[in-house]
């Protein structure tokens, strides 16, 4: 590592001794509504790619999670886990009964391997299609509907009208770009750029029109999997670009109830959980995952998020889980045959800060968000715990967030995947021996291309590491046969 970038790392100059460790709010316990944390450490979810097409638990599933809990943190949150019964690729679902033997086997797993100490959670999503961008001969030749709108104003620009279907289109393929943004709507356009996606307030789609009816029971059930297979809680997936979060998205302007105000934008996310409490009752932990500033133009933003807060925390959640951005309203164009990534825009890069990021720098740079939800949310009386995250990597960074009563759990998933003993290491005196994460977002590119999650720093500097001749033939590899799968091993005896 060069010293340009050991100058990028949030400093630290002298890692706590195994003393002040044991006396740190970050490790000390904590109530989760009918859980209890051993610890304020928390892994939030992130998506590995290691299940299979039909999502299910693998081994490299199992493997990567039981890395995570060797290093005793408090809870680890499982990944986005889908909760229909539909092929969504190398995703975990949890949408049908079959799926929750394998999942019982990654929850005992887990807890052998943190020796019991660590709270397993799952996170359950929703999510409406996408599909990929396409050239722009096929979608103006196969997929563009022709209205009487677009007739019109083709022939405007054209100076003619045209008779047939197949006359519009071809007057379309001679188009340029400037030309064709003239011409299409607005929705066709960015879907010519950007490819097809569905959203929330497509009320002309039955099965959107129908989600406040569908929802509630598909997460309740998905619930009920969850508890069946072992796990101590659930995490409702209300952040980022899905289905949830775009209901509470202030660009959320269904008509029906269930968009406009924010009491219409809450409805749908309130009456998920009312189903799913009603379904697993009050003595197993429910908590949300919700954005505090959606960054997007005419996006939600802090104070939305505040009064949010408190109405979740009103109907019972038992934790709020506060992060931003990742919305596909500025993601990047995605090359054609690929679909559009929500993390390539500045909501994007402000739910994963880089080192670059600029400004304050990535480091805690969310926590005034959840420091603000909790602040809205003790103001209403409420003692709902609220978990912080984002460029996490130092204990003492930690701790000055819950003593500052920024959050009451502190959350850290890059620094975590980094160097998943890095909690255990801290407590037993030897934080000198942490791996620290150079937020360079390498695993995050990863993710975007849907390969395997690993960190530069485990192949890059450990002897048995593919990139040179590996020492121990044990060591799984991701598909392209050139990184390990799990992070080195270390031992506390070491």
């Amino acid at each position: 590592m060069t010293d340009k970038r050991l100058l990028r790392l949030l400093p630290v100059e002298r890692w706590p001794t195994r003393e002040e460790a044991a006396a740190m709010r970050w490790f000390a316990p904590i109530r989760v509504g009918p859980i209890e944390l051993a610890s304020r450490t928390w892994i939030p979810a992130m998506v590995p790619w290691r299940s299979n097409d039909e999502g299910f638990v693998t081994e490299a599933v199992s493997d990567w999670y039981a890395r995570f809990a060797e290093g005793r943190p408090g809870a680890i949150v499982l990944e986005a886990t889908g909760i229909r019964d539909v092929p969504s690729g190398p995703l975990l679902r949890i949408g049908h009964d079959r799926f929750v033997e394998g999942l019982r086997g990654l929850v005992d797993r887990v807890r052998e391997a943190s020796g019991g100490e660590t709270r397993v959670l799952i996170q359950l999503i929703d999510f409406l299609a996408i599909k990929r961008r396409v050239a722009a001969e096929k979608f103006l030749t196969r997929f563009l509907r022709i209205d009487d709108g677009l007739r019109a104003r083709l022939a405007e620009r054209t100076g003619a009208a045209a008779a047939t279907d197949d006359e519009v289109r071809a007057r379309l393929a001679t188009l340029d770009e400037d030309a064709l943004a003239e011409v299409l709507s607005a929705r066709d356009l960015e879907t010519l750029r950007m490819g097809y996606r569905e959203r929330v307030t497509d009320l002309e789609l039955p099965h959107v029109r129908a989600l406040p009816q569908t929802l509630p029971g598909l997460f309740a059930d998905a619930a009920a999997r969850a508890r069946e297979a072992g796990f101590d809680g659930v995490e409702l997936h209300y952040a980022h670009a899905y289905t949830m979060a775009s209901f509470l998205s202030a660009r959320n302007d269904r008509p029906d109830g269930y968009g406009g105000t924010r009491e219409g934008r809450v409805r749908l996310p309130l009456e998920v959980y009312r189903a799913v409490r009603a379904r697993v009752g009050d003595a197993y932990c429910v908590g949300a995952r919700f954005l505090g500033d959606e960054v997007i133009e005419d996006g939600t933003r802090i104070d939305d998020a505040a009064w949010f807060g408190v109405r979740f925390a009103e109907a019972g959640m038992d934790f709020l889980s506060v992060s931003k951005g990742g919305k596909f309203e500025d993601a990047k164009q995605p090359k054609v045959g690929q679909a559009a990534y929500p993390y390539t825009g500045p909501s994007g890069h402000e739910c994963m800060p880089h080192v670059k990021i600029g400004g304050a720098g990535p480091f805690g740079r969310n926590i005034p968000l959840s420091a603000a939800v909790r602040s809205a949310v003790r103001a209403a009386g409420h003692e709902t715990p609220v978990v912080g995250a984002g460029g996490i990597s130092s204990p003492w960074q930690a701790e000055q967030i819950l003593a500052a009563g920024h959050a009451d759990i502190v959350a850290a998933a890059r620094q975590s995947l980094c160097d998943p003993d890095w909690f255990l290491k801290i407590r037993l005196g030897r934080g000198a021996e942490v791996r620290r994460c150079f937020f360079t977002n390498y695993c995050e590119a990863l993710d975007q291309a849907h390969k395997e999650v690993t960190c530069q720093r485990w192949d890059r500097e450990f002897p048995e590491a593919p990139s040179g001749e590996p020492a121990d033939a044990d060591v799984p590899l991701a598909a392209d046969g050139r990184r390990r799968l799990v992070a080195p091993a270390w031992s506390p005896q070491g």
